[in-house]
C-alpha cells in the first residue's frame, strides 16, 4: 500500500511539474528566469511513479 501511496505522489508531483514548466515557457519577462529545472523534476518524477507502481504490483 506504501508504494502506491509513493506512485501517487510522484504522479502529483509530475503534474506540477508540467504546469510549472508550462508557466515558465508563457511568461511575459523572459529575462526572470528560474532556480528549477522543471523539465527534469517531471522526468524524474514519473520515472519514481514507474518505479513505484512496478514494486508495488510485485509486493
Amino acid at each position: 500500500m506504501l508504494w502506491w501511496i509513493g506512485a501517487g505522489v510522484a504522479v502529483m508531483v509530475a503534474v506540477l511539474a508540467g504546469v510549472a514548466d508550462w508557466r515558465r515557457d508563457r511568461r511575459d519577462d523572459l529575462d526572470r528566469v528560474g532556480w528549477v529545472d522543471w523539465r527534469s523534476t517531471q522526468m524524474f518524477a514519473l520515472i519514481a511513479a514507474a518505479g513505484c507502481a512496478i514494486i508495488a504490483q510485485h509486493g
